[in-house]
């Protein structure tokens, strides 16, 4: 796959892979679809592929499948993991074929087993039906959720009301709702603000779903500080760096591009966003599984294609889009750096221990030139 790269301001070609040629430039240098002026190698007339970056894995989906395998590895089959460890059917379809057995409840691991809890978080009720049962419990919940649930429970204990924004049926939101549901109330849209109705408008905290578009979720604290002028919310936004960044990408490219495609699972709710940013700015845009779920028309009368993942999907499948492309006319492929991305996060003691006593490396702290520092990495990355 294509090497990891420091922000480029000038055109450079990587080397030949399994994607073959691709340059990577720097984003502002692309011109809009309409000009008549090319970029990078691209001739004028030549049907080309613009790879978003940053695209694909985030540092919260790589930490979690790396505790699926890391378990696995050490352990050995079964293990079982509450819900998709991340929404990506690639993803859980490889890690199955290795020995994960993935269940929908708690209820449904037998007693005493070993248990993975999914990247997206659970409620303290799963976690007390975990501990009844003497389930042996490794948490692959994303730290930058479990942020959220620690504001959650600081906002109730302060005796706040508390807005969650998200979406109701997001594993994400079950997980964080669950934190304080007495005090909590879960709106998607403007309009339930609107209707919101709240036993002390003076004393209210907002929080949202770290996977929202960021125009959503702009919208709604909007409304809510009309309606709610005293309300407080987290210190730093709940959206997580991954989902920013990119929807950042994609609005710095769509309008450069006749077709934007999302690689990502429908029940990836980042994924679905990316679609809904490039839709939003005029910009035909499709969730795509992989190079079979595209459809031949879309391609009909395009020059320039734009190409991202959502952070659940993994490099394989844009590759395999890509290389769809390619066998369709898009012959130049460029990578478009809209900003570099540096981010890891440290595995759970559960895991670290176990690599310790099976004589593993001890992990390295790493920090990260672009973000503040989360927790020690280690040396195993996902490449799948």
């Amino acid at each position: 796959m294509p090497a990891r790269l420091a922000f480029l301001s000038c055109p450079f070609t990587l080397p030949i892979g399994i994607l073959g040629n691709v340059t990577t430039t720097a984003a502002e240098s692309i011109p809009h679809h309409g000009s008549n002026h090319s970029s990078g190698n691209a001739s004028r007339g030549k049907k080309r592929v613009l790879l978003l970056k940053p695209r694909g894995f985030c540092a919260g989906v790589v930490r979690a499948i790396d505790i699926v395998k890391i378990a696995l590895e050490t352990f050995g089959a079964p293990i079982y993991v509450r819900r998709e460890i991340v929404h990506n059917r690639y993803v859980v379809n490889e890690l199955a074929e290795k020995g994960a057995i993935f269940v929908h409840e708690i209820d449904d691991v037998p007693d005493g087993q070993r248990v993975i809890y999914s990247a997206h978080g659970v409620s303290p009720a799963v976690r007390e039906r975990s501990k009844g049962r003497n389930l042996k419990v490794i948490d692959a919940t994303c730290p930058l959720v479990t942020k959220v649930h620690f504001e959650a429970v600081k906002f109730a204990k302060q005796g706040y009301s508390l807005v969650l924004i998200g979406h109701r049926d997001h594993d994400e939101i079950e997980g964080t709702l669950g934190e304080a549901p007495d005090v909590t109330h879960v709106v998607s849209n403007v309009a339930e603000v609107e209707a919101l109705e709240l036993p002390n408008p003076d004393r209210v905290a907002y929080l949202t779903q770290t996977t929202l578009s960021l125009d959503e979720a702009r919208d709604i604290i909007h409304a809510l500080k009309i309606k709610f002028p005293h309300i407080v919310g987290p210190h730093s936004q709940d959206i997580c760096y991954a989902t920013e960044n990119r929807q950042v990408a994609v609005r710095n490219v769509a309008h450069k591009a006749d077709l934007v495609l999302v690689v990502g699972s429908t029940n990836s709710s980042n994924s679905n966003r990316l679609v809904e940013v490039s839709r939003n700015l005029g910009t035909i845009g499709y969730l795509i599984d992989n190079s079979q779920a595209i459809d031949p028309k879309w391609l009909a009368g395009v020059e320039n294609v734009a190409v991202t993942a959502g952070a659940s999907a993994p490099e394989i499948l844009v590759e395999d889009v890509v290389s769809y492309l390619r066998q369709n006319g898009f012959e130049d492929v460029e990578e478009i750096e809209v900003m570099p991305e540096n981010v890891r996060f440290g595995l759970p003691p559960e895991i670290v221990q176990a690599i310790g006593s099976a004589g593993g490396a001890e992990p390295v702290p790493v920090r990260s030139p672009s973000r503040r520092y989360i927790g020690p990495a280690h040396s195993i990355r996902t490449c799948i």
